[in-house]
């Protein structure tokens, strides 16, 4: 009986991790950047790269216009984001979601809010509180810092379902919040982005990865849509 013993164990961790991840769909298929496109173009800047399975943000490859945030091409309104992320020393970008994507905004994070990616030793946003790795970006304070030291891989996961917003940075849930109502719109208001027409206002949007000049990997990116 013991030769049977191996096969049923890798079909017992098959089927769990099976599970695990239905009903989500991958946004980046490790090969291409088939599914996303620089912000406001219909290309992606040469400074995103895909490297070994991981989308690269390599701003040595920036260039004259080679880079840019991300977006998906598709729009999401109550979803369950997976992926993970891992920086260079010093380095900050971040998650951006309900991304209206429109000439009239030049940036993502005009309209989007965003959970920080960040060296927080190493950058100086790690001295601004609600600017720190897992935050809501000037907003919300993370409730503690489970981020992983730079250069490996951190867990994230956004979830907004019908209003409300939960942030999880390497299985611990940082960030519990409530959205577009009055809770919310006292947040904006004692953030930077009190007077960003827009922000925050939007209920569907585009999912955004952010360059914001330094070394970023991103992979295992997922979505799972829903009611």
């Amino acid at each position: 009986m013991k030769k049977y013993i191996f096969p049923v164990l890798i079909l017992l961790t098959v089927t769990t991790t099976a599970n695990a991840q239905k009903g989500f769909k991958p946004l980046f298929d490790g090969k291409t950047t088939k599914g996303w496109h620089t912000y406001n173009k219909t290309d992606v800047g040469s400074a995103w790269e895909v490297v070994d399975g991981t989308l690269h943000m390599n701003p040595e490859k920036k260039g004259k216009d080679g880079g840019g945030d991300l977006v998906t091409d598709s729009e999401y309104g109550n979803f369950h984001l997976k992926l993970e992320w891992k920086v260079a020393p010093n380095a900050n970008s971040g998650i951006i979601f309900f991304v209206n994507e429109n000439p009239k905004f030049s940036q993502t994070y005009l309209t989007g809010p965003e959970m920080q990616v960040l060296d927080n030793d190493g950058h100086p946003d790690g001295k601004i509180t609600k600017h720190r790795a897992g935050d809501l970006y000037d907003m919300v304070k993370s409730t503690s810092e489970p981020v992983k030291p730079v250069g490996e891989w951190n867990k994230a996961e956004i979830i907004s379902e019908n209003g409300n917003l939960t942030f999880i940075l390497n299985g611990v849930k940082v960030v519990k919040t409530t959205l577009w109502d009055d809770n919310w719109k006292a947040l904006i208001a004692g953030s930077k982005f009190a007077k960003w027409e827009g922000f925050g206002t939007f209920k569907t949007g585009k999912i955004g990865l952010q360059d914001h000049g330094d070394s970023v990997w991103y992979r295992n990116i997922m979505i799972k849509e829903l009611k």
